[in-house]
C-alpha cells in the first residue's frame, strides 16, 4: 500500500510538471516495459505523457537475415545453441522451432562451449543475441581459448546508435529517453551525452521506473537536457571498466541490420581478425540476406515507437505467443507479449 501511495504521489506531481505539454517518453528496454506495464504505471500517468516502447528487446531487433542463417546452420547438421526466447522468432521462411535440426536451450555462452567440448566431432554454434549487456561474457568466452569446434553468430547490437537514429528520423518526436541501467552499468555515461535531449537512467522496480519519469518530466518542464543517473548504486560515470576493456580487445564497431531499421552505421560488433575462426559466417560461408517479408504486422513501427501493440490487427487474434507473427509477440522482453500477458493497466505491484 505504501509503494501505491508512494507512485500515486509521483504521478501528481508529473502532472503538474507536465501541465501545458505534450510529452512523449521512449524506453529503450524490454525489462521497463515489463515493469511499466504489469504494474499499471501508463494508467497514473496524465494522459498528455505517453511512455512509449523502443528498440530495447535484443530478440526483437534480431533480423529475419540473421535467423534465416542460424537456421542455416541447423539444416546442415551443426548443433545449435541458443536462448529460449529465440526459438519461435520468424525468419523469412521459418523459425529454429519449425526447423529441423539438433537445437539446445542454454542459460548461457558457457553451456554452448561445454556442449562443444562433450561433443568434439561436431560443430556447435551459439547464436549470442543481445545488447552492451551480454557483450561481455561472449568477449569473456572468446579470450578463455573455447575449443575449435565452437564458434558464434555475432548479434550483438549497440543501444547509443540506434538512439541517434530515432532522433534523426524524428519520427516519434520524443521528448526524452528513459534509459535501460543494465545496459549503462556496462557502457557508463558517456557516450549518452551526445544527446540534446532529456535523459535518466532508471532501475526496474516499480517505484525505480516512477522515479525515473518524474526526473525526466522535471527536465522537461525546466527547459534542461542532461543524462541523470538514477541508478547511481549500480551505475557509474565510466560503466564497468573491464567488460569494457574485454569487449573493445575482442569486437570492432561495425554497421548493423536491425529488424525493423535499415542498416544502422556502427551499431553492432564483430569478432576482429584474430578471432576470426570463432565467426560462424565466416567459418561455414553463410552470407546474410535481408529480404522482405509482408505479413501485416507492425512490429517495425512499435520498435521505433510510432505504434502500439493494439494497433497491430493481428495482435491477440493471428499473432499469440505460440503462433507468432512479428518478433515482438515472442520474447518475454518484447511489448507485443507482454501487453498479450498482462495488459495495460495492473496496480502498482513489487
Amino acid at each position: 500500500m505504501q509503494e501505491e501511495q508512494v507512485a500515486k504521489a509521483l504521478a501528481s506531481q508529473i502532472e503538474k510538471l507536465a501541465a501545458g505539454r505534450e510529452i512523449k517518453i521512449m524506453h529503450v528496454c524490454g525489462t521497463h516495459e515489463y515493469t511499466i506495464t504489469k504494474s499499471g504505471i501508463r494508467s497514473l500517468l496524465p494522459k498528455n505523457v505517453k511512455v512509449v516502447m523502443g528498440p530495447g528487446c535484443p530478440v526483437c531487433v534480431t533480423p529475419q537475415a540473421e535467423i534465416d542463417a542460424i537456421v542455416e546452420l541447423a539444416e546442415q547438421g551443426k548443433v545449435i545453441c541458443t536462448y529460449g526466447d529465440l526459438l519461435r522468432v520468424p525468419g523469412t521462411k521459418s523459425s529454429l522451432y519449425d526447423s529441423v535440426g539438433d537445437i539446445h536451450i542454454v542459460q548461457s555462452i558457457s553451456q554452448a562451449v561445454d556442449a562443444a567440448r562433450q561433443n568434439p566431432s561436431k560443430e556447435v554454434v551459439f547464436m549470442a543475441v543481445g545488447f552492451e549487456t551480454t557483450a561481455p561474457t561472449t568477449a569473456a568466452v572468446i579470450l578463455s581459448n573455447p575449443p575449435d569446434n565452437f564458434s558464434i553468430l555475432v548479434s550483438h547490437r549497440l543501444v547509443p546508435p540506434v538512439m541517434k537514429w530515432l532522433l534523426e528520423q524524428g519520427e516519434a518526436t520524443l521528448s526524452g529517453f528513459l534509459l535501460p541501467g543494465h545496459v549503462c552499468a556496462i557502457s557508463g555515461i558517456e557516450e549518452y551525452e551526445q544527446f540534446p535531449v532529456p535523459q535518466v537512467i532508471a532501475g526496474f522496480e516499480p517505484l525505480q521506473v516512477m522515479y525515473g519519469l518524474y526526473m525526466l518530466v522535471k527536465q522537461i518542464a525546466e527547459g534542461r537536457a542532461e543524462v541523470e543517473n538514477a541508478y547511481a548504486s549500480i551505475v557509474k560515470k565510466e560503466g564497468n571498466v573491464k567488460a569494457r576493456h574485454m569487449m573493445a580487445e575482442v569486437f570492432d564497431v561495425c554497421d548493423i541490420m536491425w529488424r525493423g531499421f535499415p542498416v544502422i552505421p556502427n551499431s553492432g560488433y564483430k569478432l576482429k581478425p584474430e578471432f576470426a575462426k570463432y565467426d560462424a559466417l565466416k567459418k561455414f560461408g553463410i552470407t546474410l540476406k535481408e529480404s522482405k517479408v509482408t505479413t501485416g504486422c507492425l512490429c517495425n513501427e512499435l520498435l521505433r515507437g510510432i505504434k502500439e501493440p493494439t494497433d497491430c490487427k493481428l495482435f491477440g487474434k493471428a499473432c499469440t505467443p505460440l503462433k507468432p507473427v512479428g518478433a515482438c509477440m515472442v520474447s518475454t522482453e518484447g511489448a507485443c507479449r507482454i501487453w498479450y500477458s498482462y495488459g495495460r493497466a495492473s496496480k502498482i505491484t513489487k
